[in-house]
């Protein structure tokens, strides 16, 4: 065994709740365990990333690990740690977010068949569609007692809500076929293990004990802590929505300077569950940045590591890239080299105009770019007096009068970035 998995989870702070044995049974033999993913949405977004963090490190331990895509669950929705019943999904967008997943998962997890330990992507849709009511109730259904299911923790805290809802039959049915899940995989894969947040034990526990008193057998269950941040807001959110791990949901550069804001206190945390750095470097990292916090070392090394390795190399550079150009370090060349979404969310919320690029053949002279054709400044004469003040740059560029824009200055063959002083932008977009 190349890890001691639980041991790795341990000193990470990735472990909330392991159930008795569990380690040494991972230490004794290569064995599959499972982690299952809702298919809200066809992107997966950095809350899921904890949970794709720990099949990877399992998949290193030397063990197999399995992606569950719930294509059945995700038609009822899981009651655990929510407050109101969430409106269902119909088969068409569910089959098209369980497509967006697993092509995520596929860059994460070694899916090679000659690996000795290959991951598996499974869809619980497979196996729950063609299960009729009759033989679920008559079959698993008559192993758990409406009592051991009551005593959940997710069905008591609906249950005492003030919502006046209450649990419909769906939700409540949810860990039944979530345990019986469980039990698939033991009876087809060899599965012994189930991991997920904590907010998932109740619904594991299920699954480990229908494998007792449906198939004799033992299974085990692991749960990491819930991602939360140190000023009490909520991880992966921003103030336009979630973090996605789909670039063009969440742009690389925007990926990037999420993790390059965390606070000292979150970033300690995060390097150690978001990236596969050693317990040495870390320790090393943490005290280097106490020494010199105003270097934000953490944050940079996190950054660059989650980055790299949701997007690509070419990505993180990239956003490094954007991130020195919002601040000053840029030419008209460095502009050129960034995508069009890059560059767009890098000069979000900048006043624009709209010009014809005709008007770059007729002539787009300094004076019309500035007020004429544009009002980015108010007057001709005020355009005058700050190009002979030198305050004026296009594309970081400085200019004077004689300028005249040609469509070689285009950034992404659409775009002219205008200037006045350090932090003073205005976009001019040519249709």
């Amino acid at each position: 065994m190349a890890k001691n998995f639980v041991a790795e989870l341990e000193w990470r702070g990735m472990i909330h709740d392991i159930m008795p044995d569990t380690e040494k049974v991972l230490k004794e033999k290569s064995t599959a365990g499972y982690i299952g993913f809702d298919p809200t949405a066809d992107s997966l977004h950095i809350g899921s990333l904890v949970q794709i963090m720990i099949l990877m490190h399992f998949q290193k331990a030397g063990h197999s690990p399995i992606a569950l895509i719930g294509g059945a669950t995700g038609m009822i929705g899981d009651p655990s740690g929510k407050s109101q019943e969430r409106n269902l999904l119909d088969k068409e967008t569910l089959e098209k977010n369980v497509k967006g997943i697993e092509t995520q998962l596929s860059r994460f997890l070694d899916f090679d068949k000659n690996s000795p330990n290959d991951a598996k992507i499974v869809n619980n849709y497979d196996w729950m569609s063609g299960f009729s009511l009759i033989d679920f109730a008559r079959d698993i259904g008559k192993h758990l007692t409406v009592n051991y299911l009551m005593a959940k923790d997710s069905v008591k805290k609906r249950l005492g809500s003030k919502a006046k809802e209450g649990m419909s039959f769906t939700e409540f049915s949810y860990q039944l076929i979530q345990g019986y899940d469980f039990l698939h995989l033991y009876e087809h894969h060899n599965c012994l293990l189930q991991m997920g947040g904590s907010d998932q034990w109740g619904n594991i526990t299920t699954g480990t004990e229908l494998v007792r008193r449906k198939a004799g057998g033992k299974a085990y269950a692991l749960t990491c802590p819930l991602i939360t941040k140190a000023d009490g807001t909520k991880f992966g959110k921003t103030e336009e929505g979630n973090v996605w791990l789909d670039k063009t949901k969440t742009s690389p550069y925007k990926f990037y300077q999420y993790w390059l804001n965390t606070s000292d206190d979150d970033a300690e945390r995060y390097i150690k569950i978001f990236t596969f750095l050693d317990e040495k470097t870390i320790a090393n990292l943490i005290a280097e940045h106490q020494e010199a916090p105003h270097m934000r070392k953490l944050q940079k090394t996190l950054a660059d590591e989650v980055t790299r390795m949701v997007h690509s190399e070419e990505e993180r550079l990239l956003a490094v890239q954007a991130s020195e150009i919002l601040f000053g370090k840029a030419t008209s060349a460095s502009l050129k080299e960034l995508d069009e979404a890059t560059f767009l969310d890098l000069f979000e919320g900048v006043p624009q105009a709209t010009l014809t690029k005709s008007t770059l053949a007729e002539g787009c002279t300094a004076i019309d770019l500035l007020a004429s054709s544009t009002g980015f400044l108010s007057s001709n004469g005020e355009a005058r007096r700050a190009l002979k003040e030198n305050s004026i740059s296009i594309n970081k560029e400085k200019i004077n009068e004689s300028f005249t824009a040609q469509a070689s200055d285009l950034i992404c063959d659409r775009y002219l970035l205008l200037q006045r002083g350090k932090k003073n932008y205005f976009l001019v977009v040519f249709n």
